[in-house]
Parts: C-alpha cells; structure tokens; sequence
C-alpha cells in the first residue's frame, strides 16, 4: 500500500470513527488497550491476542454499515488504520518487554558494531560487478529509520525500502555489464554487508515485533520475502565466524581484538597513526567507526574494555600502546581537524569535483523547488549525525542545533501519537495512554469534527515513503 493510500486510510478510519454508529467499535478499542495494558509482559499470548483482536474487528467492519458497499482496498485500509492506532498506544507496553530480548539485542548491536570495522564486500564474496558502497548508503539510511516509526506496517517499509534500494542497483548493475538478473545468491550478501555497516539500533527488537504484531494476512509476498530475508541476515550476523566471512582465524580474532579496543577507547588516536601501525590487516575505516559508536545506548558494553577504561580515566594517564608502550599522541580538537580538512582543500586543484556530491551547496533560495525538501532533509540529518558523532568520539561537546533537531523529532512523533489519541478520546484530554478508569470507557468517546484536519493535515508525516 503506498504512502498516501496509508494516510487517506488512516484519515478515513477516524472519519468513520467519528460517527455515532461507530460508538461500539471506540468502546472495544479502548477496552482492549486497557485490558491489555493490565496484564504482565508474555510476548506469545500478547501476540495472539493483538491478532485476534485485529481478526475480529475486521470481521466486524465488513459486517457494518459504516463499511456498507465498500471496496477491499478501503476495507484494507480501516484495518491499516486500527493496526496503526492501537500499536502506537500498546508500543510502550509491548516492545523491548522482555529482559532476555533485550540482552540478545545488544549482543547483536555490539557485534555489528565490531564486524563492521573491518568487513569488506569481498569477505561476503560480493562480485565486483555488483559492488557500490557509495549508492548503498541510501539502503543504510533507508534501515537506519525503523526507529523513528511505531506502527509494525511503518517499521516494515524501512526494511522493504532498503530491500528494494539494493535490488534496484543490482538490476542496474547486471544490465550495464550484461550479466545474469541477479538472485538470492547475489542480493543476500549485499543485505548482509548493508546491514552490518548500518547497524540500525535495536534490530532484534524491531524485527521481533513486526513478527509478533503486525497483521498476520498482510505479511505476504514481497514483503514477506523481504523480511524473512532480514531474518535471514539477523542469523547470519549472530553466528558470524571467520570462516563465514572468507577470513583467516587468527586474522579475524586479530580484527575483532582492535575493534574491540578502538570502540572502548582504547586504540591510536586517529586515521594517520592507526593506519601507519596496519592493525586492521589491510582493511577497516577510521571514519567510519565514529558514526557507529552512538547509534544505540547500550553498544560497547564489553565488561573487560569498560573497566580498563574507567581505570585509564581515573587515573588520568596517558594509555601506553599494547604493543610498543608509546604513548598516544594528544588528540586534535574538532577546530583542528576543521582547519586541518581546509587547507588541504585549498590546495586542492579538483575542489570543485570535491563538492559535486553536495549539489544544494551554491545553491540559492529561489532555487530550490517543493521536491528539494526531502533530499535537503536527509542531507542536514547526516551531516548533523556525523558531526554529533564526531563531536562525541573526540570528546567534545556536541552542536546544540543536532539537540533542537532530535527534542524536534521527538516533539513530533509525540504530537502524532496524541493526535491520533484525541480523535479517539476528544472527551478525555486528562486520560493516559491505558487510562484505566471506568469512567473513561462509560464516555461516548465520538470524535469532534472540529479541526480534523488541522490535526491530521497533509503536512504530517505519519508514515514512511514507500520506495519504489
């Protein structure tokens, strides 16, 4: 279902809401969220019971007048409509709910995290023909957004969308070199590879609730395809090995040791001095490492590294080298680096193909067109992802502007989740998100016309583009 089908869906299914007839159905969604809301954590009958729910209401709409004459698509969309709605209120009370998937969680973060220092595409035997780091980013970053979502449908098309980003590119490389279509041979290795370079926050989390929650009969197809794909890659990544990644055993255990060292803190201090020493056997990217360090509250939590730190940072001595006892050379300032990157790019003779990448840079304001926003919008939340991240890996206090950019994304899915509770609840503005009380239910709980569409206008996002 494309995006805007989504948000008329969404729209509609409140507009059908609002009327009195639809009285019973507002009574049993909030009986359901409380009721559910009431029980304690168990994922497997949770699970059951959201489905069936779902099964039943369904049931219900085809069977009601307010659905009287209408096509499947529409009837499809009330059901997106209702997933989207009670998820968004049990998301608190359902994911991350159980300790053990929490901790399988951040293992997988944390080996990611490791792997992805050094792994190159020939570990994962990717053809030369079919590899392109640079056009797979826009699959990273697709991955990269199953966060920002609640609903299990919205967090789907982040997998979906880099599924079909990478599938996209190699249909165009297998044509520009007349090579064979490619198959699964061909695409779940670059999954693979996309996936552990994004290392997307929580994606054992993620991947458990769409399983569990979203609609059992829409999750057919491609999409089910596509995601038992990345199920398939989360597997893969868990018993990752040397041998699984056409490694040596002791080079492997030799690349994990200096990733290990270099995520606590531990390693040389920069791209020149780290590179010099060859301690990643040929491979592994500076850079790179620093995005990946603040990407999930609970990565690098290894107990030995985090001791030896925190003894280091006590102390407050220089750390001696491992291997020749050297001390570290002090670590250039933000400012450094900054001045640094400038002159050499002033004494760059190809500083104009430099910032060809950045086609908005020369740009002026009646230059820029209605379609420019999304590509200005994800440029700004890179840059402003990398300097934060830089900022932190050097130790140093981050932007202010990257703090206004996250309380604003916040302040915005908060916003979404209560315009989606008032037009469910417009007559209970002190109720929580599981009000309990039986006042609340014993209200007519129908919502108010009055400024629909100022609280659902076109503008919002509710739900992320469908790649295509």
């Amino acid at each position: 279902m494309e995006n805007t089908d989504v948000f008329l869906g969404l729209q509609d299914f409140l507009e059908r809401m609002r009327q009195p007839s639809a009285a019973d159905f507002v009574k049993s969604i909030k009986s359901f969220i409380v009721s559910f809301s009431n029980n304690a954590p168990d994922p497997e009958r949770d699970s059951a019971a959201v489905q069936d729910f779902f099964a039943r209401m369904e049931i219900d709409f085809r069977a009601h007048p307010l659905w009287a004459g209408c096509s499947e698509e529409e009837l499809d969309s009330a059901g997106e409509g209702l997933e989207k709605y009670v998820m968004t209120k049990l998301f608190p009370r359902v994911f991350a709910s159980l300790p053990d998937d929490v901790k399988l969680d951040e293992q997988l973060y944390e080996k990611m995290a490791l792997v992805q220092q050094f792994i190159r595409p020939e570990n994962l035997d990717i053809k030369p023909t079919f590899q392109n780091e640079t056009s797979w980013l826009l699959a990273q970053k697709e991955l990269q957004k199953i966060n920002m979502y609640k609903a299990p449908r919205d967090k789907l098309v982040c997998i979906l969308n880099c599924c079909k980003v990478i599938n996209n590119l190699l249909m165009k490389a297998s044509v520009a070199s007349n090579e064979n279509p490619p198959g699964a041979d061909e695409f779940l290795p670059v999954l693979i590879y996309v996936t552990l370079k994004a290392n997307p926050p929580q994606l054992h989390l993620n991947l458990l609730y769409i399983q569990r929650y979203r609609r059992q009969s829409r999750l057919v197809g491609e999409a089910s395809y596509f995601f038992t794909n990345m199920l398939s890659v989360e597997s893969f990544i868990s018993n990752i090995d040397a041998n699984a990644i056409s490694m040596d055993e002791s080079e492997y255990d030799k690349n994990m040791e200096t990733a290990r060292a270099l995520l606590s803190g531990l390693s040389a201090d920069l791209d020149g001095q780290y590179t010099q020493k060859g301690q990643f056997a040929g491979y592994g990217n500076r850079s790179e490492s620093m995005e990946t360090r603040h990407q999930h509250p609970n990565a690098n939590k290894d107990p030995a590294a985090q001791s030896r730190s925190s003894e280091t940072n006590s102390r407050g001595k220089k750390i001696p080298n491992e291997k020749d006892n050297s001390p570290f050379s002090k670590i250039p300032s933000l400012s450094d680096l900054e001045n640094k990157g400038a002159t050499i790019l002033v004494t760059n003779d190809q500083a104009n193909q430099v910032f060809r990448e950045y086609p908005y840079l020369f740009a002026n304001v009646g230059d820029l067109t209605i379609s420019d926003v999304e590509d200005l919008l994800n440029n700004y939340k890179q840059l402003a992802f990398k300097y934060v991240c830089l900022s932190n890996g050097l130790g140093v206090t981050a932007p202010s502007s990257y703090n206004s950019h996250t309380e604003f994304h916040q302040h915005t899915e908060t916003a979404k989740q209560q315009e989606l509770s008032r037009a469910i609840e417009p007559n209970d503005e002190t109720s929580n998100d599981t009000d309990t009380t039986d006042d609340a239910l014993k209200k007519e709980p129908l919502i108010d016309d009055e400024n629909l569409e100022s609280r659902l206008s076109p503008d919002q996002e509710v739900s992320p583009e469908w790649y295509t």
